[in-house]
Parts: C-alpha cells; sequence; structure tokens
C-alpha cells in the first residue's frame, strides 16, 4: 500500500523531532549584527541552495535586502532573523528542513525552497503549522496560490507567458510546435497550458518529448534522433538551466541547430542565462526567448552602481530582493497590529490539537502575515511589484535572440497590445494600437545557422511512407510535362505542370514525402491512355498524377481533380442585348441596301413601262427628256404610295 504525501510528511516531521533536528541545520542562522535590545526580532526561515553559484547569489540579495530594508526604515520595532537551511535539491530534504525551521527554530514565515516540486511539499507544511510559504521561484501552474492559502508566489506564474510563446509562433506562420520539456513537476505544469494556447491559434503539438534530468547524453541524443525522423523543426524547450544547456550541447553536436530548425526557450532558461556557461551559449545561436520584462528604473541603476555586481539584471533574484522587502514591511505591520490582541506571544502549543496536526505548535501570526503578504504591492528593484490573491501579476515580456554570447531583445509582447518593436509602444492603449501577432512587429532575427532567411519550420523527413505520383510518358506537347532520362538512365522532370506542382508544395506549411512514377511500358513511351493513367489512382497504384490531363466527365466518376490551372481552349458565346425600343429609327432597320436596290429599280421600271403605253395618249409624256423621265417616275411612286380614283 502506498503512502500518500500527508504520511510521508508525518514519518519526517517526527524523524526530524527525534533527532533533535541534528540532520536538519546544515547551514546555521543569519540575524542582524547589531540590533539594539528594543527591536523585536522576528524568526524567518530560507530554504535555499547555497552551495549553488545561483544560491549563493540569491542568499547574497536577500542580505542585501534586509540590509537595505532596515538602514531606510530604521525607526521600525521589528527585524528578520534569517535562518538558512540548505535542501541541497532534494525534495525530503527540502520537507525536512521545513519541519525544524517550523518545530525547532520556531519561524513565522518560510522564504523558499527554490524548485517547484519541493515547495508542492512544503507548502502543505506550510498549511498545518500555519506559516506563509514565500516562494520567489516556484513558477509551475500546477499549483495556486488561489486555494492554498499560505502559499505566496512572488513570481510570474509560467502559464503567463504562453500567449507571448504563441504570439511568436502565428507571427511566423509556423503550424506545428514540438514541444521539449523537463519531466519534473516544472516542466509538465505547463503543457496543459502551452496546448491550450497553440489551439486556439491552429497550431498542431504532433508530438511531445519529456527528458527527466538525470538522463545522460546518450539518453537526450536518443530523444533528439527521434525528433529528426519527424518533419517538425519548431521546439519549445521549457527545462530549467542545468538540463537545458546539456540538451542544447547535444543539439548542436548533432547539427539540430542549423537553418531548417527554430528553437524556442521558455523564461525557465532566459531568466537565468547569465548562470549559463559561455560554452552553451556558444551551442545557442539563433535561438528565440521570452522573459519577464525587467524596466530600468533608476532605483536599479543605483542598485546597480552601489552594489557593483554582475548579476544585477537577473530577475529571479531581483524577486527574491523584493520579497524580502516586502516581507520586511508586513511583519512590521502585522507586529504592531496583533501585540495587543495576543499579548506579546508569538507562537502557540496547544495541547489539545497536537493529535489533529503534523507538528506540536503552530504560529498565531501566520495568517496575518499570509493575509497581508497575498495583496501587496510595491515599486520594488524588479518594477511594479503587485500580489493578487498571493500571486505577482505579470505586465510585459520581451522576445530576444541569443547572438553570440549575449541575447539581442528584438521585441515586446503585452496581454493587452501583443508584440511591438518598442518598448514604448506598452503603454498605448488598446484603441491606439489594437492586438498585433505579425512578424513585422519584431526586429529581424538570426536564425540558427546564422542566416536571415526565415525557417519554414518543417522538412522532409529522412524516412516515411512516400505519396507515388503518376507522370505521362509521351513523344508529343512536352510543354506541360516532359520526361527525360540521365546517362545513368534516372529519369528527370520538367514543365509547366511540374513547376506547377513543386511551387504548391512549396506553399503548404508541411512537408509531403513524394517519388515521381513515370506512366510507360518498356519502350518509354505512355502505357495506355490517360484514362488508364487515372483510374490507377482508383486501384491504389498512385497517388496523384501530374500532367495535361483534362477534366472530363466520365473520368471524374472515379478520381478527383484539382482546380484548372490553364485555360481550357472551350469558350461560350453571349449575346449582349439592348433595349432598341427606345431608338426612333428602329422601323428602317429591316430595310437592307438590297431591299432599297429593288425599289428604286421596280420605280424605273413602272415608269418606263407607263411612259411606253401612254407616250400617246398622254400629253405630259409628250415634253423634252427630262420631263419625261421626271413625270414617269413621279408617277411610278405616285402609284405605289397613293391611292387612285378613277
Amino acid at each position: 500500500m502506498g503512502l500518500t504525501v500527508k504520511d510521508i510528511l508525518q514519518i519526517i516531521t517526527c524523524f526530524c523531532v527525534m533527532l533533535g533536528s541534528t540532520l536538519c541545520r546544515p547551514s546555521g542562522s543569519v540575524a542582524a549584527a547589531s540590533v539594539s535590545p528594543e527591536k523585536e526580532m522576528v524568526r524567518v526561515g530560507v530554504i535555499l541552495e547555497n552551495s549553488s553559484t545561483m544560491g549563493k547569489i540569491f542568499s547574497n540579495y536577500i542580505g542585501f535586502a534586509r540590509s537595505d530594508f532596515y538602514e531606510e526604515h530604521p525607526s521600525y520595532l521589528t527585524r528578520l532573523s534569517l535562518y538558512f537551511r540548505d535542501p541541497n535539491h532534494d525534495v525530503v530534504a527540502a520537507a525536512s528542513a521545513a519541519v525544524d525551521l517550523i518545530e525547532n527554530e520556531e519561524v513565522h514565515a518560510i522564504i523558499g525552497p527554490f524548485w517547484s516540486l519541493q515547495a508542492k511539499f512544503v507548502m502543505e507544511l506550510g498549511t498545518k503549522a500555519q506559516v506563509p510559504i514565500v516562494s520567489f521561484s516556484a513558477t509551475s501552474p500546477s499549483f495556486s496560490p488561489a486555494n492554498r492559502q499560505y502559499f505566496v508566489r512572488t513570481a510570474y506564474v509560467d502559464s503567463s507567458q504562453v500567449g507571448a510563446i504563441a504570439a511568436i509562433v502565428q507571427a511566423f506562420g509556423w503550424r506545428e510546435v514540438v514541444p521539449i520539456y523537463e519531466d519534473t513537476e516544472f516542466g509538465n505544469g505547463l503543457i496543459p497550458y502551452i496546448i491550450d494556447a497553440f489551439q486556439a491559434i491552429d497550431v498542431k503539438i504532433p508530438y511531445r518529448s519529456a527528458i527527466s534530468p538525470s538522463s545522460r547524453d546518450e539518453d537526450i541524443l536518443g530523444q533528439l534522433n527521434r525528433l529528426m525522423m519527424t518533419q517538425t523543426r519548431v521546439f519549445m524547450v521549457h527545462m530549467t538551466t542545468l538540463l537545458g544547456s546539456r540538451l542544447f550541447d547535444v543539439a548542436n553536436e548533432a547539427g539540430m541547430l542549423n537553418k531548417d530548425t527554430v528553437w524556442i526557450v521558455t523564461d525557465g532558461m532566459s531568466s537565468l542565462l547569465d548562470a549559463v556557461e559561455p560554452l552553451a551559449m556558444d551551442s545557442m545561436q539563433g535561438v528565440l526567448g521570452v522573459r519577464p520584462y525587467l524596466p530600468m528604473s533608476d532605483r536599479l541603476k543605483d542598485f546597480k552602481k552601489n552594489k557593483s555586481i554582475r548579476s544585477a539584471d537577473n530577475l529571479l533574484a531581483l524577486w527574491a530582493y523584493d520579497t524580502v522587502w516586502a516581507l520586511g514591511d508586513v511583519v512590521e505591520k502585522v507586529w504592531n497590529s496583533s501585540k495587543s490582541q495576543y499579548g506579546g506571544r508569538k507562537r502557540s502549543r496547544p495541547g489539545t490539537r497536537t493529535a489533529s496536526l503534523v507538528f506540536s505548535q503552530i504560529s498565531e501570526v501566520g495568517p496575518d502575515i499570509a493575509r497581508y503578504m497575498r495583496n501587496y504591492k510595491v515599486n520594488g528593484l524588479s518594477g511594479h511589484f503587485q500580489l493578487v490573491n498571493g500571486q505577482l501579476q505579470p505586465s510585459a515580456f520581451e522576445v530576444f535572440n541569443v547572438v553570440g554570447r549575449k541575447e539581442r531583445v528584438i521585441g515586446y509582447w503585452t496581454p493587452k497590445h501583443g508584440l511591438s518593436k518598442s518598448k514604448a509602444m506598452n503603454n498605448l492603449t488598446r484603441e491606439d494600437r489594437g492586438y498585433s501577432t505579425s512578424m513585422d512587429d519584431l526586429k529581424p532575427p538570426l536564425w540558427p545557422g546564422e542566416t536571415l532567411e526565415q525557417p519554414k519550420g518543417w522538412v522532409i523527413p529522412v524516412k516515411g511512407k512516400k505519396m507515388k505520383i503518376g507522370v505521362p510518358v509521351k513523344s508529343g506537347f512536352k510543354e506541360f510535362i516532359k520526361v527525360e532520362w540521365d546517362l545513368h538512365g534516372n529519369p528527370t522532370y520538367s514543365g509547366f505542370s511540374y513547376d506547377v506542382f513543386l511551387a504548391v508544395l512549396d506553399e503548404l506549411p508541411f512537408a509531403i514525402p513524394y517519388e515521381f512514377v513515370p506512366f510507360m511500358n518498356s519502350s518509354r513511351l505512355i502505357a495506355g491512355s490517360y484514362s488508364d493513367m487515372l483510374y490507377r489512382i482508383k486501384l491504389g497504384e498512385y497517388d496523384m498524377v501530374v500532367g495535361d490531363t483534362t477534366i472530363v466527365a466520365n473520368r471524374s466518376a472515379f478520381v478527383d481533380f484539382s482546380l484548372p490551372y490553364s485555360e481550357s481552349g472551350v469558350s461560350m458565346l453571349v449575346a449582349i442585348k439592348d433595349d432598341e425600343r427606345r431608338n426612333m429609327w428602329i422601323f428602317l432597320k429591316p430595310l437592307k441596301w438590297d431591299l432599297w436596290l429593288t425599289a428604286g429599280m421596280a420605280f424605273m421600271f413602272t415608269g418606263l413601262v407607263v411612259w411606253v403605253l401612254e407616250r400617246h395618249n398622254v400629253e405630259d409624256f409628250r415634253g423634252s427628256h427630262r420631263e419625261r423621265l421626271g413625270i414617269s417616275l413621279w408617277f411610278s411612286f405616285s402609284t405605289l404610295i397613293f391611292a387612285h380614283r378613277s
């Protein structure tokens, strides 16, 4: 029968208490060097890996924050007394350290632990003892301060960056992304959120690669080789710095950082890039990344100048600094307000409640500290430091590009306005600018392989099933498709239809492996009619046909045609009708020239006949030749037009 988290915590508690916490005191305690007797010392635990490089940096910032805070507030009646514990990257050791701090050091709050999995255990202990757990680095969205009263996260939750990552993918038009993530609480917690963000923009995740921190380089290479067998070449890396740097070293040696690939890192690595070894940075050339935007305020400039430290731009260290600053302010307020209520007692040991709790004592002021900390704001070194319901509120992210051993900022992203090249654009309202996800809103990055040409995000995989494409082989008109053979007997292809096919493939957002199969006989001539060739698609011998095929009705019964891309040669004449009733000369339309000529000849002939018959009897026909012609024509015209009476 498996042990639950509650059982494990109870075992750890009993173990630490029985041993007198001898094994749980690796780092001792740190208090103020000189504190006046009237100052109230408030015990606060710190669970941090002091043995690591980044742990030492965070410890320094915590010390800076404590000294700077009381230097600026000398009249405060309380002082934070810090007790450090080093869990050495171990989850059980972190829980043991928390038990020791709560049970033996009687702390009223705990800063840390650093890792999300450690925080998931420690926050349960904090809830039992009513001691707030304040973490500036446990960013996994798998647990939230919303439903845990004694957990406060003074860092951005990882899910706050998925909008920026999705905006980058959408801006460059990639349609598939493969997440490569750390197989821990930190790595797995982001995956459901990134899947939802990609689905909202119609981006597919064809494959996921989870890598354990304990994996050897050979295991990482095996995962990368499996990725190389797929066609997608856009990779999103969500790992801690230690594992991520190893991944890029192996990927670079395997040749995976080339002109066809895209690598995007989350702030799990990007926030700590200054801790990455220079050789590891050399393996990350052309990598894109997102990280919280750090405004360079006057206060931060003065801090960098006075402290003269290299890591003054490390956001996690600044969050650690602001966390101690906020905790010192909250403790002063809580202590002053609770002193009269609790009579100066800071801890309670109710024996009647011991059986139902892991601890024999609980903090009386812990609930007040948690309540004040969960909704606190201050202008800190990291900028606008605002906690809402125990969660630090995100503002903006910056998009950077690794070039050389530096990160070049190429744009910014905010939830309201999307991407922008300038950080000044973040101050505009939505009405002024609107939401943008265009690649024009980013400065041109340098891609892997030291190229400025944007990768398509996919390649044709080395192995895989290929589409069989039939092509006609003929001796006649070859401008549409032409099949020739080289000296080795291999076919080569050209022609208009061939060029159109390649152009269509180039526009597709995915790869299609294919091979051409000539439809020919032993004499290298077409092995039947075009209908016979198309019918092979129905038989399954071809997947499609490329050539000068004509769309006719009987062929459409067994194949589907694409839209025609050339003129068919068949035309339709459509008469243009006009309303001729509006024309006043419409009555003349039937009178053609031959009709007029016939009428004129009839007049002349009639007049000639009348003249011949009547020239002896009618005096009018006996004049001059002109008079005779005129009267003959007039008589002929009047006979046809007028009705004569006898």
